[in-house]
């Protein structure tokens, strides 16, 4: 019980939970908002298969009829796969959709909430919101920057989404105090790219030392979260140049059609997905991936 809200577990996530055992968390809008049916399904659950064969438990986050849920057995995650108008929450919507008794999808912000509320400290995901494009008119800023500042979650991402302001979401992460790691390279990566010709602000080459300075950070009483930009494998990556073509493309068709607030990023990722023939979902699955196995090997290393 937190407050007056009980989280949901699975007789697995408590269990490792209870015993101290490693635990990752996963948000929920990769499945309703990601992909379709019945690829979000199996996608989902090779995620989790991932995270355990690294000797972790995965948790996947989700508000259902109005109930927090910290993991999610395999009849839950095909029912919330197949689920309509499921709702996208952030920090604004969480506690809106439980007093309300909605279903709804956990983004970084919520997921980190969450996590944090059930005593989890490692979450993996495909990559973060942050400072969209045009933000200088728009103000369109993603929610997931001032989670990183105020919840002590580990983020393991791609980097920040390719369709962003990336140079300006690392501004954004510096001036609140969120440390940004690049994982076994010096340039930050680009979601479905490598690359982004940015240098990252810090970088670390494993597990072990990842969880070290996050043990110094907690005996420095700083608070917040810390964000893992971990590039995609490089078989699997959309290069730089191929990949901002297609985005501008996707950019142009939302400002066309007056896309605005939380249904850009889902509708960009749509138009990407058809101007790449489907490479980018591949791409995406991929880094997904990547992140469930080192979060899961983070969260050994912290425990």
């Amino acid at each position: 019980m937190t407050g007056s809200i009980t989280i949901e577990t699975t007789g697995e996530v408590a269990a490792a939970l209870g015993e101290g055992r490693p635990v990752v968390a996963l948000e929920s809008t990769i499945i309703t908002h990601g992909m379709p049916w019945p690829g979000n399904r199996d996608m989902a659950l090779e995620v989790e298969a991932a995270i355990r064969s690294e000797g972790a438990v995965p948790a996947t986050i989700a508000v259902i009829d109005g109930r927090l849920h910290a993991g999610l057995d395999e009849a839950s995650i095909t029912a919330l796969a197949q689920a309509k108008d499921v709702m996208k929450l952030s920090r604004a919507d969480l506690a809106f959709a439980i007093s309300e008794g909605r279903t709804g999808a956990t983004t970084v912000a919520a997921t980190m909430m969450a996590a944090h509320l059930a005593g989890i400290s490692v979450f993996a995901t495909g990559g973060i919101g942050g400072v969209h494009r045009g933000a200088e008119t728009s103000f369109d800023i993603s929610a997931d920057l001032d989670e990183l500042a105020r919840t002590p979650v580990i983020v393991v991402s791609a980097g920040a989404k390719a369709i962003l302001d990336i140079p300006k979401t690392l501004e954004a992460l510096e001036t609140r105090g969120v440390p940004v790691v690049a994982f076994g390279q010096d340039e930050m990566p680009a979601f479905w790219s490598r690359n982004s010709g940015l240098r990252a602000p810090l970088r670390l080459d494993d597990a072990g030392a990842i969880a070290r300075f996050e043990t110094t950070r907690r005996a420095l009483g700083v608070h917040g979260g810390m964000l893992i930009a971990n590039p995609v494998p490089e078989d699997e990556e959309i290069p730089a140049a191929e990949i901002n073509r297609h985005i501008e493309a996707a950019l142009e068709a939302a400002r066309a059609r007056g896309v605005e607030g939380k249904a850009v990023t889902p509708f960009l990722l749509s138009e990407i997905l058809k101007l790449t023939d489907g490479a980018s979902l591949k791409t995406n699955i991929a880094l997904v991936l990547n992140n469930a196995r080192l979060a899961a090997r983070i969260a050994v290393a912290l425990t």
